[in-house]
């Protein structure tokens, strides 16, 4: 599979972009003056909000890239009763996988949930067009559960948080 077809247009909340082999030029005249500007700080983003802001990205990037990005994906298990055991979120970019969680509750844990819960990510994500998957976890985390499953470091934040490190993990995907 060679992945998905370039983009010749684009519909989202902010319209249809049009492509074409360049990025479009700025007007100078153009644009908003930063004296209309009203910047607010918040805790929590709207779901619309959050897409207006993808979606502007994505309205930016499509001239080079050809292919929309922050296309969301989650993998999710219940239990018999309907209770969430487990769950991976993540985001596909181009054509790579971003999981930003994955969680099994501490009943389903060393029963192997995780483990199918991101294989199935990967799964699906490499159906629609992913050749690599990227993630992050910490030393008081499952950084061998990754490394299990075929995940290779590339990166390292020390005394994140204080007294631990963050470790940015990749790994290609099966097609």
């Amino acid at each position: 599979m060679l992945g998905p077809a370039p983009v010749t247009r684009w519909e989202g909340l902010l319209g249809v972009v049009p492509m074409n082999d360049h990025a479009p030029s700025a007007d100078p005249g153009g644009g908003v003056s930063p004296v209309g500007w009203e910047i607010t700080v918040e805790s929590r983003v709207s779901p619309e909000v959050r897409r207006a802001i993808e979606e502007g990205l994505t309205r930016h990037a499509l001239p080079a890239t050809r292919i929309p990005g922050f296309e969301p994906l989650a993998v999710l298990a219940h239990d018999r009763q309907g209770a969430l055991a487990g769950g991976a979120i993540g985001t596909i970019n181009w054509n790579w996988l971003h999981v930003s969680l994955l969680w099994v509750s501490e009943a389903c844990r060393h029963a192997g949930l995780g483990s199918r819960l991101l294989t199935e990510m990967e799964r699906v994500a490499a159906q629609r067009g992913c050749t690599r998957a990227h993630l992050d976890t910490f030393s008081y985390q499952a950084r061998p559960f990754y490394e299990r499953l075929g995940y290779r470091l590339f990166g390292v934040l020390e005394d994140y948080p204080p007294g631990h490190r963050r470790f940015f993990l990749e790994k290609a995907l099966d097609r």
